[in-house]
């Protein structure tokens, strides 16, 4: 690990300061918005136009650095990230930062394929899985940093819309000055949608649902917290402990998930989490257990989008997954633009509480539908090919992660 870290320490610095960056703009605006008097589903629309930006850059990306290479995108996304985010708090109209939300999402989903080449590109065979994990690890610590930021000034004001600009500034200084060469980039061939559902229809409607799922955890967590009362230190402890159980929990149900059905898990901890959003839902609960639940969502909802990409990888051959992770990422970034404003339009309806109803419904589905798939066809041989995956990542530090994932898988006779 030392080794990695050495190598790949100024790249690794600017993804946790582009992280940094990313997570205070999007728990901010849902703060900022509410101080506006932005109405709920005016929010939601505001949040959902960053997950439609993302789904079009990580189309549209790779096609531009093929063009003009990655030096020349990483510096023009760059640049119209710094200055999306200081327009923000100039123009405090609902119209306005939906427009920006989307530029904002499809240039960050290049920064990140652009940022992920490269540090797949600096390690060797023997140290890529070493540097992918360091990769994720950092990935989240930018994200709960971020959250610690928010209590620093008053978010009526601008300076917390300035220090994200500089941060992700910032952020290209170490990426840009790595002696490190920029890599070639090739794309995978995706497998169609069709023949993807063909070979699992639970990884392809699960996916669609996580997307939801993700989106309203994290687009709509800021506004639901406003709408709630709680203060901005409240805030952002809950959506820190959104991720500090991801990260916490991954290990132990990947650990899981190679050694028992994949389904099974699947619908036993969508379970729990349904069971733990009817209680945040109906049951008035005191702020330390609604970090408690924020916890439990986030160690939950990261591991099972991870679950889903494993189990589908369990029916293709080694040459196919790459092309079929892509295919499920799309598709749960295209679940991901409905996220917010479904939620946003359940919390008009029933108040704050429809935060939780909403992601417990999306839970209740996904659970639902894994018993019914169940009884379809028999389980899989697990690889043993499960890794811990951020849904914020992009494909190609997906694909990059399952490659490792499959060399480390034991030969077929002793899995036999």
């Amino acid at each position: 690990m030392l080794k990695v870290l050495s190598h790949s320490w100024p790249l690794l610095m600017g993804v946790m300061l582009l992280m940094v960056g990313n997570g205070v703009q999007g728990t901010l605006l849902g703060i900022r918005g509410n101080l506006e008097g932005f109405t709920t589903y005016q929010l939601s629309y505001v949040m959902a136009a960053y997950f439609l930006g993302f789904l079009f850059g990580s189309w549209a990306a790779p096609q531009l650095i093929r063009r003009v290479g990655h030096v020349r995108v990483f510096a023009a996304l760059g640049s119209l990230i710094s200055a999306v985010l200081v327009i923000y708090p100039v123009y405090p109209d609902w119209m306005a930062w939906t427009a920006l939300r989307v530029l904002a999402g499809f240039c960050f989903s290049g920064i990140y394929i652009t940022a992920e080449s490269w540090i797949n590109n600096t390690a060797s065979n023997e140290t890529r899985g070493q540097a992918l994990s360091a990769y994720m690890i950092v990935q989240m610590i930018g994200i709960i940093a971020s959250q610690v930021i928010l209590n620093l000034p008053d978010p009526s004001g601008f300076t917390l819309f300035i220090l994200p600009s500089v941060l992700v500034s910032l952020a290209f200084l170490p990426i840009l000055l790595a002696p490190t060469p920029a890599p070639a980039f090739d794309g995978s061939r995706r497998v169609s949608f069709a023949r993807l559902f063909r070979i699992s229809p639970l990884g392809c409607v699960g996916m669609l649902l996580t997307g939801g799922i993700f989106s309203a955890m994290f687009g709509m967590a800021a506004v639901w917290g406003a709408q709630q009362g709680l203060t901005v230190g409240q805030i952002s402890v809950f959506v820190g402990a959104i991720y500090v159980g991801g990260l916490v929990l991954q290990y132990p149900v990947g650990w899981a998930s190679d050694r028992m059905d994949r389904r099974t898990l699947i619908m036993g901890l969508s379970a729990v989490a349904a069971l733990a959003m009817a209680l945040a839902a109906f049951v008035a609960l005191p702020f330390p257990a609604l970090v408690a639940v924020g916890m439990v969502l986030g160690g939950i909802t990261n591991p099972v989008y991870a679950l889903l990409i494993a189990y589908t990888n369990d029916f293709l051959p080694r040459e196919q997954m790459a092309g079929a992770s892509a295919g499920l990422i799309f598709l749960n970034g295209f679940g991901a633009i409905f996220g917010p404003t479904a939620t946003g339009w359940m919390m008009e309806e029933v108040g704050p509480s429809g935060f939780f109803l909403f992601i417990g419904l999306l839970y209740v589905a996904l659970a639902a539908y894994a018993l019914y798939r169940m009884t379809r066809r028999a389980a899989p041989t697990v690889t043993g090919a499960f890794r811990s995956v951020s849904p914020g990542a992009s494909p190609l530090a997906v694909e990059a992660v399952l490659e490792e994932a499959v060399k480390d898988e034991p030969p077929a006779d002793k899995a036999a």
